[in-house]
């Protein structure tokens, strides 16, 4: 139901277009040439990286290595005397493990940044226009004694980018990453040919306080990864479930869920957002909304807008608003009690029907294809992944069945309640007709929280969103936040608003 209200939300933004500066495009143009044109660039579909690692606070040292591939598929590998490190992005959600912490999907910024470098490692900025990612000249600095124009590189969810280029060879000689509240800098130099392509064999990273130098011996391009390599890697034997299985758990709990749900009130904040003339995402407008239910349908009231109350003739027009909402519902009731009647007399009655039938997250994934089922911690709980992806051979039957079925994610499911706490989903394919089409690329996450310790209920989702309208377009960047959980022992259908907003 949250996520069928998130999407039905997708449609409502400004028309937004990319830009290029034309002194950032000749920044670029330089830098195409100086490492090897922009078509042989274009012409790679992979990347393997082999040396050795040393970290100049110790002097400790070890195998490094990293993968790209078509995609934005991501994966690197060091250790350090025995110490592992380990990074990847597989196409539907990121990892990270060390030998200290273990293995764990990562979600938040980091999450968006590490998606983000793997989409840099495999194509750099040449798909920058088509990904909608914003590219402006930064000023000039001093590179170890080198002048270098200095390009922002900002994505289409937010991740930035500094990329620095020798202003004489158009080289670049550094990176800014972001990885969540850290950034990594690389810095390169001993650049070669390999293949017509100016490549750097000499690589210092600082991450925080620590900064590593990576000699490589080996850059192979265009040649056959394995996709394994940038799947979560296999470290216990603790027997895993069976995803198909544990989807019919949360079938059978989303019942007991939405009865739970039904008594209470919560409050639902819309956050619209822009991107700034630095590319940063600033806050346009704002609305906040307290929902409530009645005899199993939700009433919707505006309470706030831009962070203010709405005056008491604006909160009397909207109890008028929940009061008539009240009264579609005792009519729709009354219209399936007559209906149910009719089908008693004819004998068709308990035959299925999609009249306000609910489909929950196990019903929409009936359609894709469920991997990489694994043990992690989340939030303090034990969970259970796994990722999931487009099973061409599905025939979807709605229109959520047939969203799921082109996107491309993450479930985090808790192991005691077996309810779904987090929800990650990238379009992997435009959908849509002539008149209306979401674009690839398009993202949405929800993540829950537990209330009263008996039900996960909304926190905050993240809408990214680009559409297609006729020919012109729509960006959509929400934040909705989910709060205040109470619990009704009124009828609603009574209730009004008082000045604190709570009904």
């Amino acid at each position: 139901m949250i996520i069928r209200t998130l999407l039905a939300a997708s449609i409502l933004a400004v028309f937004s277009v990319t830009v290029w500066p034309q002194s950032a495009s000749k920044v670029i143009s330089q830098a195409n040439k100086a490492l090897g044109g922009e078509k042989a660039l274009k012409a790679i579909t992979s990347t393997e990286r082999i040396g050795r690692i040393r970290r100049l606070s110790d002097g400790a040292t070890g195998s490094f290595s990293s993968y790209a591939s078509g995609g934005g598929l991501y994966a690197g590998k060091y250790d350090l005397d025995g110490f592992e490190m380990e990074a990847g992005y597989n196409g539907r959600s990121g990892w990270i493990r060390d030998s200290l912490n273990g293995l764990r999907t990562v979600t938040g910024d980091t999450a968006r940044d590490l998606q983000a470098e793997a989409a840099f490692r495999s194509s750099l900025w040449l798909r920058a226009k088509e990904e909608r990612a914003k590219l402006t000249l930064a000023g000039t600095e001093s590179i170890d004694g080198r002048q270098a124009n200095v390009v922002s590189f900002i994505t289409a969810k937010g991740a930035k980018f500094r990329l620095y280029f020798d202003s004489s060879s158009g080289l670049l000689i550094r990176e800014v990453v972001p990885q969540g509240a850290t950034l990594k800098t690389f810095d390169y130099s001993d650049h070669r040919s390999v293949n017509g392509i100016m490549t750097p064999f000499s690589i210092r990273c600082k991450v925080g306080d620590e900064t590593f130098e990576i000699s490589l011996d080996e850059v192979r391009y265009n040649v056959a990864i394995a996709r394994s390599i940038f799947d979560f890697p296999v470290i216990s034997n603790e027997p895993l479930p069976d995803i198909r299985s544990l989807l019919v758990e949360i079938r059978r709990n989303a019942d007991r869920v939405d009865e739970i749900l039904e008594g209470y009130s919560y409050t639902e904040t819309r956050i619209q957002r822009e991107p700034n003339a630095a590319g940063e995402l600033i806050e346009k407008s704002s609305e906040k909304r307290l929902l409530t239910f009645y005899r199993g349908y939700r009433i919707n009231r505006l309470v706030e807008k831009n962070g203010r109350p709405l005056s008491p003739s604006e909160q009397a027009k909207e109890d008028r608003d929940a009061a008539k909402q009240v009264e579609e519902i005792e009519s729709k009731i009354a219209a399936r009690e007559r209906r149910e009647q009719r089908e008693m007399a004819s004998g068709a009655a308990g035959q299925p029907s999609d009249n306000g039938q609910r489909i929950t997250i196990a019903d929409a994934l009936k359609g894709s294809r469920l991997l990489n089922p694994r043990r992690e911690r989340f939030r303090g709980r034990d969970v259970i992944v796994f990722d999931y992806e487009p099973d061409p051979a599905f025939k979807p039957q709605s229109r959520m069945e047939r969203l799921f079925s082109l996107c491309s994610g993450a479930v985090w499911v808790d192991n005691s309640t077996k309810q779904v706490i987090r929800l990650d989903a990238v379009l992997m394919q435009s959908a849509g007709n002539f008149l209306v089409k979401a674009k690839r690329g398009a993202s949405f996450s929800l993540e829950n929280e537990l209330v009263n310790d008996e039900i996960w209920l909304p926190a905050r989702a993240d809408v990214n969103l680009s559409i297609k309208i006729l020919f012109g377009g729509i960006n959509l960047k929400n934040l909705i936040k989910y709060g205040d959980y109470r619990k009704f022992e009124t009828d609603v259908k009574d209730v009004k608003v008082g000045e604190d907003g709570r009904p």
